[in-house]
């Protein structure tokens, strides 16, 4: 799967910055990191503080996140985009959150939950899909399936596992 073909639709998707993004606003950025996430998923917040650190200690090795919140807010409020807003700035965001209204994005990944990883190549190949890590609680993490993969794919190589099952809460259609 490559982001350019699989997903036409990533233009002008409204960021808690207030900024339009598309793919191009990305294109400087060799490694890109897709998270499907959302604001009301308790898997989503006990990884937060994980995402914030994961990009701290990537930006220099050339890897960029984008957290995209596809979730229905009509009967999720709390994932409406000034929930979003809030939420970014509560928690200091160091990676750009735009909102997918229309669900086209999260549909042309195939997401089925949130958190779910998306790692793409300079090529934009997908070359790692599922979970940041094996736990929900930060103590309990053993296996650093992210990180893993952002080492392999920075260093030039391919990652040692390229899919894992993502777990969470399911994207709300």
């Amino acid at each position: 799967m490559r982001i350019g073909e699989s997903a036409p639709d990533f233009r002008d998707l409204l960021g808690t910055d207030r900024k339009k993004y598309s793919l191009a606003s990305f294109a400087h950025i060799p490694t890109l990191v897709l998270v499907v996430s959302c604001n009301h998923c308790p898997y989503v917040q006990a990884y937060e503080d994980r995402m914030i650190a994961i990009q701290r200690d990537y930006k220099d090795r050339g890897v960029g996140f984008v957290a995209v919140n596809s979730n229905d807010d009509k009967d999720y409020p709390e994932d409406n985009y000034e929930n979003m807003v809030k939420r970014a700035n509560e928690k200091g965001f160091n990676f750009p959150y735009i909102r997918d209204q229309a669900q086209s994005l999260a549909k042309a990944l195939s997401a089925v939950c949130t958190p779910e990883i998306f790692v793409f190549d300079v090529e934009r190949k997908l070359v790692y899909h599922g979970r940041i890590d094996d736990n929900r609680d930060p103590t309990k993490v053993t296996t650093h399936d992210l990180r893993n993969a952002l080492d392999a794919v920075t260093a030039g190589k391919k990652p040692p596992i390229a899919e894992t099952r993502p777990f969470g809460c399911s994207v709300k259609w």
